[in-house]
C-alpha cells in the first residue's frame, strides 16, 4: 500500500519540525512525572497531528503478554473519520515482539510520504516506549487505555462515573464532599461535547478551575483556552476585546488587534460575569454562537471562527432577562447545560484538605513551616459563613500563616474576618432544614430539571420531597421565607449551615 503525505510543503520542512518536537518531548518527558506521562505523550501526539496535517494519530503501548493495550494515547482533528485502514504504520519491535504501534490516518491521498518522515514517527515512538514503559515500572497505568482499546475495536462502552472520584483529579479543584461530586460528575458528562457550558455560583466559587476543567477534558484541549472577566473591562473597549478592531476604528487604533474570539479559534473562550454585558454586545454574542461570524469593531468583513463558549455568573439571569437587562434569546441560546457550583458553606467537609493545599502552596514563599492545625482552628473554620467562598478561605490562611510564630496554624481574627467562637447549639435537624432551604433558593426551589436543588444536594427528588415534608419545609407564596420552616432564631446558628463538627446530615 502506498504510504501518502497529507501536506505540500517539502520533506525538509516536516523533518526538521519532527526532529524539534521530537526533542522537545525528551526534554519534558525526563523530568515529568510518571502520573503525568499519559498527557505528555497525548500532548506531543497533538503536536504532531498539527505539524503533518493528519486527521488521527494513536499510540498503543502493549502489555507484556502482548495481548492487549497496557498504555494508549490518540489525538484526534475535529470532525468524523471515514477512514478504516491507517495511512501509516510503525511497529516498534523488541525480540520478534511487538512493543508499541504507531498509527496515523490521513484522508489526503496526493503524494508519497517521505521515507525520512516515517523515520521521524518510528523514533518518536521508539522514545515514547521507553517513557511508557518507564511509567509501567512505578505501577501506573493509564486509565483510559481500555477505553480506547474498546474504540479502535468498535466496542465503546457506557461511560461510568467513579465514586472514587475526587478534585484531585481536577487540576486544582479540592475536595471530596457529594455537592462537590455532583458538580465534577456534570462536568465529566459536558466536556466531551461541544454544547455550551454555564457555570452558576457565588463569587469565589472557583467557576475559572471549572471552566478549565470542561476544557482539558475536551477535543479542544490542544488548543487555547481563553478567559475574559466582562466585568473588568469598560463598556467602551468590551466589543473591541471581544472581537478586535481595524487600524483607525477609533482614537488610539494605531494598527489592527485580533479579539478574543480569534485568538480562541478551534479552543475555548470563558466569559466570566457574563451577566454584565452590554445590549449591544450581548446581540453580536448571539450572532457568533448561532452563525459562528463576527466583524472586527470598524470593518465589514465577517471573520468565520470556530469557538466553544463557557460562561459564568452569580447573577440570577433569569430574572435579568424579565426585568429586560439580558437578552432572552441569547439566554436560551446560552442555558445548553448549566453547572451549578457549591458555596464553601456546603462543603465544609473539604476545608481541612483546602486549607492544608493552600499552606503547601505557599509555605515557602512565606518562609513558614507548618506541621499541624489544632482541631479548634479548623472547628472555627467550618463554621464561618464563608461569604467569600474559597477565595476568602485563601485569603484567611495565608494572613494567618503570616501571623503565625510556631509550626501550628494560628487563625488571625482580623478586621474583615468575623469567626464565631461561640459552639452551635442549633440542632441536627435545624441545620438540615437551613441546608436544604439554602439550597432550594439558591435554585429558585426547582426540584426537577436541569440545576435543580435535589442534584445540588446529592439527592433523588422524591427524597428531598420526603424531607421537606417531614421538616416542614413549604415553598413561599411571594418569594420570602416558606410558610413554615420549623424554629426560628433560638435555634439558629450564628454561622451558616455547617454544624460544631462540619457535617451536613442531609449528605
Amino acid at each position: 500500500m502506498p504510504i501518502t503525505m497529507s501536506v505540500a510543503p517539502p520533506a525538509d520542512v516536516f523533518v526538521e519540525r519532527l526532529d524539534a518536537l521530537t526533542s522537545r518531548f525528551v526534554s519534558t518527558a525526563v523530568g515529568v512525572n510518571p502520573y503525568e506521562i499519559a498527557h505528555t505523550i497525548e500532548s506531543t501526539l497533538g503536536q504532531v497531528g498539527e505539524v503533518l496535517c493528519i486527521d488521527r494519530i494513536t499510540f498503543d503501548h502493549f502489555a507484556e503478554d502482548g495481548s492487549a493495550c497496557g498504555f494508549a494515547s490518540a489525538w484526534n482533528r475535529t470532525g468524523p473519520l471515514t477512514l478504516q485502514e491507517a495511512t501509516v504504520r510503525v511497529d516498534v519491535v523488541s525480540d520478534e515482539r511487538t512493543l508499541a504501534r504507531l498509527l496515523v490516518w490521513s484522508r489526503d491521498m496526493s503524494r508519497p510520504w517521505p521515507a525520512a518522515v516515517v523515520e521521524r514517527l518510528r523514533m518518536l515512538a521508539n522514545l515514547m516506549v521507553l517513557v511508557a514503559r518507564q511509567s509501567q515500572q512505578t505501577g501506573f497505568v493509564d486509565p483510559r487505555s481500555e477505553r480506547l482499546h474498546h474504540v479502535r475495536l468498535g466496542k465503546m462502552t457506557p461511560r461510568v462515573i467513579d465514586d472514587s472520584m475526587d478534585a484531585n483529579d481536577f487540576d486544582e479543584i479540592i475536595g471530596d464532599s457529594p455537592a462537590l461530586r455532583v458538580a465534577l460528575a456534570r462536568v465529566q458528562e459536558v466536556a466531551p461535547t461541544d454544547a455550551t457550558v454555564v457555570l452558576l455560583g457565588e463569587t469565589g466559587t472557583g467557576k475559572e478551575l471549572f471552566a478549565k476543567a470542561v476544557h482539558n477534558r475536551s477535543a479542544r484541549r490542544h488548543y487555547p483556552f481563553i478567559a475574559v472577566n466582562c466585568a473588568a473591562l469598560p463598556p467602551t473597549l468590551i466589543e473591541s476585546e471581544l472581537f478586535g478592531h481595524e487600524r483607525g476604528a477609533f482614537t488610539g487604533a494605531a494598527s489592527m488587534r485580533r479579539g478574543r474570539f480569534e485568538l480562541a479559534h478551534r479552543g475555548t473562550l470563558f466569559l466570566d460575569e457574563i451577566g454584565d454585558l452590554p445590549a449591544d454586545v450581548q446581540a453580536k454574542l448571539l450572532r457568533v454562537l448561532q452563525e459562528g461570524e463576527f466583524e472586527r469593531v470598524g470593518s465589514s468583513q465577517s471573520h468565520k471562527v470556530d469557538v466553544r463558549l463557557i460562561a459564568a455568573t452569580h447573577h440570577n439571569l433569569e430574572e435579568a432577562m424579565k426585568e429586560g437587562r439580558f437578552r432572552a434569546d441569547l439566554y436560551y441560546r446560552l442555558n445548553v447545560f448549566p453547572i451549578a457550583l457549591p458555596a464553601l458553606r456546603e462543603r465544609v467537609e473539604d476545608i481541612p484538605r483546602l486549607v492544608w493545599f493552600f499552606i503547601n502552596t505557599r509555605q515557602r514563599a512565606l518562609n513558614r513551616r507548618f506541621t499541624s492545625i489544632p482541631p479548634a482552628v479548623l472547628e472555627t473554620l467550618q463554621r464561618h459563613s464563608w461569604p467569600g467562598n474559597v477565595r476568602e478561605l485563601e485569603n484567611v490562611v495565608e494572613r494567618a500563616m503570616i501571623r503565625s510564630t510556631g509550626d501550628a496554624l494560628a487563625l488571625d481574627e482580623g478586621p474583615g474576618l468575623q469567626l464565631s467562637t461561640a459552639a452551635d447549639t442549633g440542632t441536627l435537624e435545624a441545620v438540615e432544614r437551613r441546608h436544604i432551604e439554602g439550597a432550594l433558593q439558591r435554585c429558585r426551589w426547582r426540584i426537577n430539571g436541569p440545576g435543580n436543588a435535589a442534584e445540588s444536594l446529592g439527592l433523588h427528588p422524591n427524597t428531598l420531597r420526603f424531607r421537606m415534608k417531614k421538616l416542614g419545609i413549604e415553598r413561599p407564596v411571594n418569594g420570602g421565607r416558606s410558610a413554615h420552616s420549623g424554629p426560628r432564631p433560638d435555634h439558629r446558628s450564628r454561622s451558616g449551615l455547617a454544624t460544631a463538627k462540619g457535617q451536613h446530615p442531609s449528605l
